[in-house]
């Protein structure tokens, strides 16, 4: 099951945040902090799946962003993974290329709808 998805910038500020379970504001922030943190120190050589605390986070990063998926322990990793692609095609279909930039307006868009 999915916790939580995020999309993070290179200097770590998040962009776009979607919590599927009940997290408090206060907690989330830290979460964040950490989940940046243990995803933006990782060399691109080093696996896309972290184990943190008691679920796995899967990130990939394109250019400049980063989106991190938070799952429990019974979730398939390579099954996120391709969700995660296949979110940022949608994405590149909807704004020709994907950037910090569209994130921004796309979540501006879609409070106003």
């Amino acid at each position: 099951m999915i916790k939580f998805f995020l999309m993070v910038n290179k200097q770590g500020q998040t962009r776009l945040s979607r919590y599927y379970e009940h997290v408090e504001i206060n907690k989330r922030t830290v979460l964040e902090a950490e989940v940046i943190k243990n995803c933006l120190t990782r060399s691109k050589d080093e696996c896309s799946f972290v184990e943190y605390k008691d679920f796995k986070l899967v990130y990939r990063q394109y250019a400049a962003l980063f989106i991190v998926v938070g799952i429990d322990q019974t979730e398939n990793e390579m099954a996120v993974y391709e969700l995660i692609h296949n979110f940022v095609e949608v994405l590149d279909k909807y704004f020709s290329r994907v950037s910090e930039l569209d994130v921004s307006f796309s979540v501006s868009e879609i409070h106003l709808l």
